[in-house]
This record gives C-alpha cells, sequence and structure tokens, in this order.
C-alpha cells in the first residue's frame, strides 16, 4: 500500500510539470498538495490496518476515481483558477493559524488544547516531520489519550518501509503503553509485532509481547478477553501450520516441536479459564472442543472458583456499564472492595482503570502512588506512577512533593531530582503557598545530604545557596505573580535560622535571620519572639535571652502578658537583682500602658451603648408624641389631612418601617401627591399585561383599600408552624392584591393555607410575605421557586427560620471559599448573555455551570462565575481569557476565591471607617450605601459634624455643636408653612 501510495504520488506529482506553467508559486502549491495526498493516503492505510481487506477493495475503487480526478483537477489548473485560489486561500489560513498555536506555544508550553490543535492542522497540511516534532514535544510534557497514540500509530505504521522504521515503530508502542493502561493499544501492538515475524527473533518478539500484554490487561474484565483470544489465535496458527508435517516428523523432534507447541496453547486456555472474565462460558466450550482429551479435573476446579469470583465482582462491573464517565464513585467503590481482598495486581488494575477516565484527579493519584510507596514498594513500577501522576496533575504541589521524596526514597541520582524539581517551579501551581510547600520539600531533601558533621562541605554550601535562592524566588516571581510571597510567617528562614543554630552551630548567622523575620511584620506576635528565645536557650547565651525579651516586651501587641511573665520567669531563675528590678519596671510600664489602652478602649464602647439607649428612648418619645398629634389632626380638613400624610410620609411611625420606605423610593414609587399609575396602566413597569379598556382605580378606591388594611387587625406569625412555611421576599412594592398574585403560583406546588402579606401601618405593601402550606414537603418544593420573576422582579423564596432562636441560619447558596475549578469573571457588558459567555469558556475545557450575578432587581452586575469540569481546564481558562474583550470590555479572569464574609457587629462594637464607634442610626439601619437616599425633607436639613468627623476619624464628643432638639409640633409648623 505504501508503495502504491508513493507510485501515485509521484505521478501526480510528475504529470503537471508537462504543463506551460509548471513553475513558481503554482510548482510550490502542486508539491504542497502532492505531500498530503502522500499523508492521507497514508492514514488512509492505516485505517486499512484496523478495518479489514474488505474496507480496502473498496477504498482503492474510490482512489483510483480520485486520483483521475486529481490528475484531471492538476492537468487543468489554469481553466479553474477559482478552485485554486480557494484552495490555496485554504492553505494561507491554516500556515498563519499554525504560526499563531505554534508562537501560543512558545509563550506557555502546558497549553493542552493548543498541542491538540497544531498536530491536527500540521497532519492536515501534510507536514509530516513537524507532525512528528509536534506529537513528541508534547508526549514529553503530556500522556497522551488512546486516541492520539492510535492515530500516531497509524500513519508511522502505514510510513513503515524496512526494519529501521519497524524498530521505530516499536519504540513507540512501547511509549504509548506507559501511558495509560490501553488494551486497544496492546492489541495493536501485539497484531503489529506478528507482522515482524520473518524477522531475526520475530517468535519470541511477538510471544514477548503478547506475553506483557497479559500481565497489563488480562485480568481486565471486560476487555482483557481479547488480548487472550489474539494470543491463542496466534499459537494455535502455527499448531495448525505443523500438523501436516508431525507425521513425518521422528517422535523426538515431534515432542520438540508439534507437541511442544500444542502444550503452548492448553496452557494458554488453562491460564484464561482460571481468571474471572466476562463469556468465560463460551472460552469452557471452545476447549472442550478444540482438546481431543479431557479436561484435567484441576481445570475444571479452578474454573469453577473463577466463576464464583466473577459473581462477586460483576455488581462493580454492572455498575461501571451503567454509570456515565467519568465514573468516579463507582470507581472508588471498586478499589475499596479490591483493598479488601488484597490482591496487589487486581488493585493495580482498578486503580489504572480509574485512572483512564479520571486522569486529572489528584486525590485519585496520591491514592494510588501512596498504596505503591507503602505496599509494593518496587523502583519501576512506583517511580513511573509519580511521573505519570505530575504529568497528568502538573498544578497540584501534593504530587511532586511526593514524586520527590520517592525518588529520594528509591535513591535516584541528586541531578535527576533536581531536574524534577526546576519542573515543578515551571508547572504553574495556583497559590503562593503552593510553591512555599515545593521549595520546603527540596530544602529538606538537600538538609538530609549534608553530613554535617564536617565544618565544610559541598552539600551543605548547596543547602545554603538554596536556602537564598528559595527567597529571593518567593520575593521575585512568587510575589510578582500573587502579590504575596506566600510565606508570611518566614517558615522557610526559620527553617534556615535553626540549621544554623543546631546542625551548623552558626548563633550568629541565625540571629541575622531572626531579625529580618521580625523585620518583615512578624514583631507584634508572641508566638514569634518566643521562638526566637527557646533558639537562644538551647543555642545561645544568656544575655541573648535577655535581649530577646526585653525588646518582646516592648513590640508584642497580641499577648504581651505571656512575653513578660517569661521574662520574669528567666530573670526569677537566672537573674541579678538588678536585672530583676529592671524585668520588672519594663513590663509594670508595658503592662500599665496596655491597661489603660483596653480601659479607653472599653469606656468608648460603653459611651456609645449609652448614646444608643438615649437615642433609643428619643425616639420612643417622637412616636407617642407623633401619634398623639395624628389624632387631632384627623379632625381638620382636608388641606391639613394632605400635610399629615406628607408629615408620615417624611417620618415613619416604627424604625423598622425605614429599611422598607428607602427601598420604596429605589423602586420608583412617585412621592405623594403625583398619580401612581398600577399595573394595567402601564404594563411595561413591571412586566404585567392588562386589557386597554380596563381603567385604573380612583384615587378614592385606592384610599379606602389602603384604611382597610390599615385597620386590619395585626396577626402575629406563628413560629411552631414554620416547617410548613416559607418566606417571600424581594416583592414589588406595587402589588396592589400581593395575595391573590402569589397564590396561583404557589399552588402549583401544593395546597396553600394561607398567604399572608405584610403591610405597613399606612396601609402600604412591605414586599414581603409569609406563604403557608398544609404539607411540609410542599413547603420544600416551593422552594425551587426561588428568583422566579414576579412582574419584572426575581422573587426570593427561602425557609422560614426565626433568626433570634438560630443565629447561625444562613441561606446563603454559594460557596465562599477557595474554589480551584471556577473562575471568576468581571467587567462583562451588560448585554453578556449566559449563552454567550458560555460559547467563550467551553473552547478551553468542559463547562459544568455558569452564574451571571444580578442585583436585588434581576439586572446584571458584570460579574460571573464559571464552574469547569476540573482545576487543570480552570487553569488553562484563565491563562487564555484574563484581558480578553468582550464588545468593547476588557474582562478579568481569576480563580474563584471570594472574601471572607464579614459577621455583622454588635452595635455597641460598630465602628467608623476611621476607627471611632458611632451609633447605627449616622448611617440609617443597614449602613452608609452608595445607593442609600435621604429621606429628611431639604428644609429640616442641618450639617452634622458628627456624621462629617466620622468619615475621618473619631467622632468628637456630642457637645455645642449638637443641633437643638424640635418636637413634632415644631415639624408640623415648617411643614405647613405657606
Amino acid at each position: 500500500m505504501a508503495t502504491a501510495a508513493a507510485a501515485s504520488a509521484s505521478e501526480a506529482e510528475a504529470e503537471p510539470k508537462a504543463g506551460p506553467k509548471a513553475e513558481g508559486e503554482e510548482v510550490e502549491a502542486k508539491e504542497a498538495r502532492t505531500k498530503r495526498k502522500v499523508l492521507s493516503r497514508a492514514v488512509a492505510t492505516a485505517t486499512y490496518k484496523t478495518v479489514g481487506p474488505e474496507w480496502d477493495q473498496q477504498e482503492e475503487g474510490v482512489s483510483e476515481s480520485d486520483g483521475d480526478e486529481e490528475y484531471a483537477m492538476a492537468s487543468s489548473a489554469e481553466s479553474s483558477p477559482g478552485e485554486y485560489e480557494w484552495e490555496y486561500d485554504e492553505e494561507e489560513k491554516n500556515q498563519l493559524e499554525i504560526e499563531r498555536l505554534e508562537e501560543q506555544l512558545s509563550i506557555n508550553v502546558y497549553d493542552y488544547n493548543c498541542h491538540v490543535d497544531l498536530i491536527r492542522l500540521l497532519r492536515l497540511e501534510g507536514e509530516l516531520t513537524k507532525v512528528r516534532m509536534a506529537r513528541q514535544k508534547m508526549s514529553e510534557i503530556f500522556p497522551l489519550t488512546e486516541e492520539l497514540w492510535l492515530e500516531w500509530l497509524h500513519d508511522e505504521i502505514s510510513m513503515a518501509l524496512d526494519g529501521l522504521d519497524r524498530e521505530h515503530v516499536y519504540d513507540l508502542f512501547e511509549k504509548a503503553v506507559k501511558d495509560y493502561i490501553c488494551p486497544n493499544i496492546w492489541l495493536e501492538y501485539g497484531q503489529y509485532s506478528v507482522g515482524g515475524i520473518g524477522q531475526k527473533g520475530g517468535l519470541e518478539k511477538v510471544r514477548s509481547v503478547f506475553e506483557r500484554a497479559l500481565s497489563s490487561v488480562g485480568l481486565h474484565m471486560t476487555k482483557g478477553l481479547a488480548i487472550w483470544e489474539a494470543y491463542r489465535e496466534f499459537e494455535s496458527a502455527i499448531v495448525e501450520a505443523a500438523r501436516p508435517i508431525a507425521g513425518f516428523l521422528s517422535p523426538f523432534d515431534r515432542e520438540q516441536t508439534f507437541d511442544s507447541q500444542l502444550e503452548k496453547v492448553h496452557s494458554l486456555f488453562r491460564r484464561q479459564l482460571a481468571i474471572p472474565l466476562y463469556d468465560m462460558e463460551a472460552t469452557f466450550a471452545e476447549y472442550e472442543e478444540w482438546s481431543e482429551d479431557p479436561i484435567p479435573e484441576s481445570v475444571i476446579q479452578n474454573y469453577n472458583k473463577a466463576l464464583q469470583q466473577l459473581e462477586k465482582y460483576k455488581p462493580y462491573e454492572e455498575a461501571l456499564l451503567q454509570a456515565e464517565a467519568p465514573r468516579l464513585a463507582e470507581y472508588q467503590a471498586y478499589i475499596d472492595f479490591e483493598m479488601k481482598i488484597g490482591d496487589p495486581a487486581r488493585i493495580q488494575l482498578i486503580f489504572e482503570r480509574a485512572l483512564v477516565e479520571n486522569c486529572l484527579v489528584p486525590d485519585l493519584w496520591i491514592r494510588y502512588s501512596q498504596y505503591l510507596d507503602r505496599q509494593l514498594k518496587v523502583k519501576d513500577l512506583v517511580l513511573s506512577v509519580h511521573s505519570r501522576a505530575v504529568r497528568n496533575c502538573p498544578w497540584t504541589v501534593a504530587l511532586w512533593s511526593r514524586y520527590l521524596l520517592a525518588m529520594e526514597r528509591h535513591g535516584v541520582d541528586h541531578r535527576v531530582i533536581s531536574v524534577t524539581f526546576e519542573k515543578a517551579l515551571s508547572a504553574g501551581f495556583i497559590q503562593a503557598t503552593d510553591y512555599v510547600e515545593i521549595w520546603q520539600a527540596y530544602l529538606d531533601y538537600l538538609r538530609r545530604r549534608v553530613d554535617f558533621k564536617q565544618d565544610s562541605s559541598k552539600e551543605l554550601e548547596e543547602l545554603r545557596s538554596a536556602f537564598a535562592r528559595a527567597l529571593e524566588y518567593l520575593k521575585q516571581e512568587v510575589e510578582e505573580r500573587f502579590s504575596e510571597s506566600g510565606d508570611p510567617s518566614c517558615l522557610i528562614m526559620q527553617n534556615w535560622a535553626r540549621i544554623e543554630a543546631r546542625l551548623c552551630n552558626n548563633m550568629q548567622k541565625a540571629r541575622e535571620l531572626w531579625d529580618s523575620i521580625m523585620t518583615k511584620g512578624n514583631a507584634k506576635y508572641a508566638n514569634m519572639w518566643l521562638e526566637y528565645y527557646n533558639l537562644e536557650r538551647a543555642h545561645g547565651d544568656t544575655q541573648h535571652c535577655r535581649k530577646a525579651l526585653h525588646r518582646a516586651v516592648q513590640c508584642t501587641s497580641d499577648y504581651p502578658e505571656h512575653v513578660c511573665e517569661v521574662l520574669l520567669t528567666m530573670e526569677r531563675t537566672e537573674g541579678t537583682l538588678e536585672d530583676w528590678d529592671i524585668a520588672v519596671q519594663k513590663t509594670e510600664t508595658r503592662l500599665a500602658r496596655v491597661n489603660e489602652q483596653r480601659i479607653k478602649a472599653a469606656e468608648k464602647e460603653a459611651a456609645l451603648a449609652q448614646q444608643e439607649e438615649e437615642k433609643v428612648e428619643q425616639r420612643k418619645r417622637a412616636r407617642a408624641e407623633k401619634k398623639a398629634l395624628k389624632k387631632k389632626k384627623k379632625t381638620r380638613g382636608s388641606d391639613k389631612s394632605k400635610a399629615d400624610e406628607d408629615d408620615e410620609k417624611e417620618w415613619g411611625d416604627d424604625e423598622e418601617e425605614q429599611p422598607s420606605k428607602r427601598r420604596r423610593v429605589e423602586n420608583s414609587v412617585p412621592p405623594t401627591g403625583e398619580a401612581e399609575p398600577g399595573p394595567e396602566a402601564h404594563p411595561g413597569l413591571c412586566g404585567g399585561s392588562a386589557p386597554a379598556a380596563a381603567e385604573p382605580p380612583s384615587e378614592q378606591q385606592e384610599q379606602r383599600a389602603a384604611a382597610r388594611r390599615r385597620d386590619a387587625p395585626r396577626v402575629p406569625h406563628d413560629s411552631s408552624k414554620d416547617g410548613v412555611t416559607v418566606f417571600v421576599s424581594n416583592l414589588p412594592y406595587g402589588l396592589r392584591e400581593p395575595a391573590a398574585t402569589l397564590r396561583p403560583l404557589f399552588e402549583a406546588c401544593g395546597d396553600v393555607v394561607e398567604v399572608r402579606p405584610i403591610f405597613s401601618n399606612r396601609g402600604d405593601f412591605r414586599g414581603y410575605c409569609y406563604v403557608e402550606f398544609k404539607e411540609e414537603a410542599v413547603a420544600l418544593r416551593a422552594l425551587e421557586l426561588d428568583r422566579q420573576t414576579v412582574e419584572g422582579r426575581p422573587m426570593f423564596v427561602s425557609p422560614c427560620v426565626d433568626k433570634s432562636k438560630n443565629p447561625d441560619f444562613k441561606v446563603f447558596r454559594y460557596s465562599t471559599a477557595l474554589e480551584k475549578h471556577k473562575l471568576f469573571v468581571s467587567g462583562l457588558p451588560f448585554s453578556c448573555t449566559k449563552e454567550e459567555l458560555e460559547e467563550i469558556c467551553k473552547a478551553h475545557g468542559t463547562v459544568k455551570d455558569i452564574r451571571l450575578v444580578t442585583n436585588r432587581a434581576g439586572k446584571p452586575k458584570g460579574l460571573a462565575y464559571v464552574e469547569y469540569e476540573n482545576e487543570s481546564q480552570a487553569s488553562q481558562a484563565v491563562l487564555k481569557m484574563d484581558g480578553m474583550t468582550i464588545k468593547e470590555n476588557v474582562i478579568k479572569v481569576a480563580i474563584s476565591n471570594p472574601p471572607q464574609r464579614k459577621v455583622p457587629e454588635k452595635p455597641e462594637a460598630r465602628k467608623a471607617p476611621g476607627g471611632a464607634m458611632v451609633p447605627r442610626q449616622i448611617y440609617g439601619a443597614r449602613g452608609k450605601g452608595r445607593t442609600q437616599l435621604s429621606l429628611l425633607p431639604r428644609a429640616l436639613q442641618r450639617p452634622s459634624a458628627t456624621a462629617a468627623q466620622a468619615e475621618n476619624g473619631p467622632a468628637p464628643p456630642a457637645a455645642a455643636t449638637e443641633v437643638p432638639k424640635m418636637s413634632n409640633a415644631d415639624f408640623a409648623k415648617l411643614l405647613l408653612r405657606k
């Protein structure tokens, strides 16, 4: 086939040269097309190897016709310039894309998808040499999948013409079977080796390949059968070939050749029947039919035992067959079962099977390598698994650390370990602390190499230079990337100081290192000073211990009492009277200063608490006066009644109503005195629709409805029914009949007992309600309506929980911890949809979920969370998408790591931004927000010195600058002025 392909290629190359214009760019283009034809036919030949000769006959017919058409197109190139230009444009596009991919790989060699795309394009263009180089480069960095290896092997097999090419293919097979456990590659390897049986040592090569294949995948219950049958058919074919001449051989020659070959087939049958495999019954029946002698009783016993074992394994195999990839949970259960049985070969096999589909799960690699380290302890096997683990999950520092330990444990050369460590540094860890961990693992290894009995050695100098390099690396490389060194406590420097003090007897160097540690912001921590003190006590002298503790007393801010106690204890046991007096004086002075600071802080808190109580009393008195004034105003005329309503809208009757009034302003509720159109009048405002003929209710009807709601008796919430009740919030304040609107929505979940909306004292809907059901299961189903839109606004549905009894209850649904497989995207255009973002993100991996962040009104905030299938895909997406432009917006992409959610402070402990503690009422019930509106009429506003000072520093005591207090009657007079 390869010879025919080469001949066809030479004909296709020769014929265009007979034309009148076979030179210049046209000649080069035709030569490129010829190269592609050679490789495409090579791929066809590889497919023939897989599918069979019937396809080859059909394909040969097609190939001849295709070849004639190609020759005709080549000879008529001048008459079809459009097709030629189109093909040239495609080639030019491919070349530009190849250059772009090569440049991308020069920047980030760990871009897996980029490697795959480059190989595909080079293969399409027929660049055989470049394809080989690209595949070789990718295989050095990543383990290749079964599909990539088979494609590569088929291409090389189709090009193999002599013995040297065959040896090259053998080498490729050897690399391929080391990446993952692949029964199909082993089967292809065995069948290909059969083709070289005529060469020297060919028969031994075939048997060696099949025996290794049985050791690797022969126990595979579903796919191992194909390897056994292929091996047995090969040996049976030799038997059948020798059978005609067996009768003419002497008894000795017959025993040496035919009988020994016959015994090989018997042995394969017996070995196979002793292993639990699917379709064992058919194999046993075949053995009975093939064997001329009765089957031995021992074989039958082993066969029955294997059948019993098969029944135990079947539930796990069937669970794998029924589940969808990657089936990690099913594999974990299977591994646990095998670990209980304890067969090392089967444990290794199930781990390998699980890793084929879960190669990017670091925990699975850690568990596998840990088993090999502790149980098998076979050097080649252990190091091979560790090497594959870091190639599959290079971003996991734990795998690199374990790899370094395994290499040291098995006596690997120091240069190899150093090269492995350098690879770890360039692997691209996700956190700054990962770099600290890998440096610590490598420094521990270097420390164990040093013989500290010698004053100086090459290993000791290497250790010291490695410590210095580690500190420089964390300061420059890591801090530049993560804006932190990852080692705030200076653990590496502490370890270096301990080694210098304890093992090298170099306290001078240790003291220099501790001085550097303290200058990096650690001098305020008592534990750091006590570490230094203990080191001095063990390897230094009393004078330096005393000096360190004196500095600690002055600098420590977290636990000064502990440091003072240690200093006094030391002077009590070792110091002179003068030393004792100095220590007592310093500790008393320091503790007095600390106590004074604490007393001042306590006084401030008490003063603020008292101010809070006074203001609560003032509000209570103001409400009482307001209610009395309200009763008097009811007897006045319509003008005074109108002014009274304005006064009520400006000044709430209840402190708890203020948040609802602020939200009403945010939801565009028109001020008093203007007509308030309902949803029927303006369906676009709330997303509803109404017949055009429907007239809005009159103002009198609205007032009567509000009066009915205002005068209706208040029904307290029954907390005993929380299990069958849900709390619904974030509803539009303009809902005229909340109960009638919400009941149909919740009746779809089950029987609704009551919809109880909450109204203010003036009869206005406050935007939330309680929905009670007959059964708890219905209430749980109702929670699924969360975020459903009601008149253009997302409705929040949450469990009904009394937070006074359950203060730790939270309804926040999303994680606030570091999630390495999830990305945080900011800077998105508000018009970007979930589908558009998913289209961009899925180019870098499998997207499991996308969440666009919205405000309470359902409007996008330009933020999103994108969840990938694993950490590797998320890391690749960060590298590719960070800084990308979407609809003229430059987005920022990072691994999701939200800041810690702050616990709400108690009122008496609340502080202003400058540090002074101020009461909550300065900023309102929910603090100072950018969208908070002032509901105080401008005619009544006065500059507040306290509020102005609170933003920039401690607020001065309320004294002469305080505004004179006004009664409700004074406010009413101001509002009634014309």
